[in-house]
């Protein structure tokens, strides 16, 4: 046995259910991996993925190993299963179920709150919604959110929360458990949701979100990301400009600290805050619109340029 295909051999037999596949599980890198997550999400709350982007020789050999020309490739208790056509199939008939066996756990249906406000403004939304509809909640692999009125399938997950009937897909269903649904006013009004499970990721808010949040929080440190010739043309009272001084003073803080990260419009900002981000600070915001739209609506004595 070649030194690749025992390497091979011992990834797929590393857990009970392997894929083979471009990208990850939650940021697939292709259609047909995406399928195959998608449907593997359904029943399975944990898995094993194998990026092949990642590794060109594990890419080739994998499909040496199985017999099998594409990704992505399935393995179950050792055995390779199929592709994306095959799953698709298998999930249809049922035999992909049967096959998983004891690794579909139980389902149990998530815990959501929505808020008085919330189900006000959904009764008042879906009041005319046909019969078979419903308001649905659906969550992608990167833990963005959705709200719509779609028909109900016979695989989705119901709940009553606050007297509102929510269905979700069973894979947003798994995401879903400790999510709270509020509707805000102000500054600007609109459906804000909640979800614990997310992963930490740069928060944006507007200009007097920020203002309120930094007079809530005094801890929180206020960033300028731009260069030192922009910032003598216009600042904001209370930020410090990031330099490399700095920048290594911010990051031996506490990674609970607020972060708040300003530009111009808030493009470099967000590079900077994603770039704490993975430093391991789990409080990162970034100005929408940057010192521009600051101006516009939080101090008017700022010049804009």
């Amino acid at each position: 046995m070649t030194e690749l295909r025992q390497r091979i051999e011992q990834l797929v037999k590393s857990d009970r259910v392997v894929l083979f596949m471009k990208g990850s599980r939650a940021a697939p890198q292709c259609g047909f991996s995406a399928t195959v997550v998608g449907i593997l999400d359904q029943y399975l709350p944990a898995y094993t993925t194998v990026n092949v982007l990642a590794d060109p020789q594990v890419r080739d050999g994998v499909k040496d190993y199985a017999q099998w020309p594409t990704i992505p490739q399935l393995f179950i208790d050792g055995e390779f299963v199929g592709g994306c056509d095959i799953i698709r199939e298998m999930d249809t008939s049922g035999d992909l179920v049967r096959q998983l066996g004891t690794a579909v756990q139980a389902f149990e249906p998530p815990t959501i709150t929505v808020t008085d406000a919330a189900a006000a403004t959904f009764r008042e939304a879906t009041a005319d919604i046909g019969e078979g509809e419903s308001l649905r909640l659906s969550i992608d692999g990167r833990f963005a959110h959705d709200l719509s009125v779609s028909a109900v399938g016979p695989a989705d997950i119901e709940i009553i929360a606050n007297g509102i009937r929510l269905v979700l897909d069973r894979p947003s269903a798994r995401r879903a458990n400790g999510v709270s649904i509020d509707f805000v006013e102000a500054p600007q009004s609109g459906f804000k949701i909640e979800n614990p499970n997310a992963p930490a990721s740069v928060k944006h808010l507007g200009p007097r979100e920020v203002a309120a949040f930094l007079a809530a929080e005094p801890g929180a440190r206020f960033i300028d990301v731009r260069t030192s010739a922009e910032r003598d043309r216009a600042r904001i009272e209370g930020t410090v400009l990031l330099t490399p001084e700095s920048t290594a003073e911010l990051s031996a803080l506490s990674k609970q600290t607020p972060l708040v990260f300003h530009c111009h419009h808030g493009q470099r900002s967000y590079q900077a805050a994603t770039h704490f981000l993975e430093l391991g600070f789990v409080r990162v915001y970034n100005v929408t619109g940057g010192i521009d739209a600051w101006s516009e609506e939080v101090d008017h004595s700022i010049p804009r340029y």
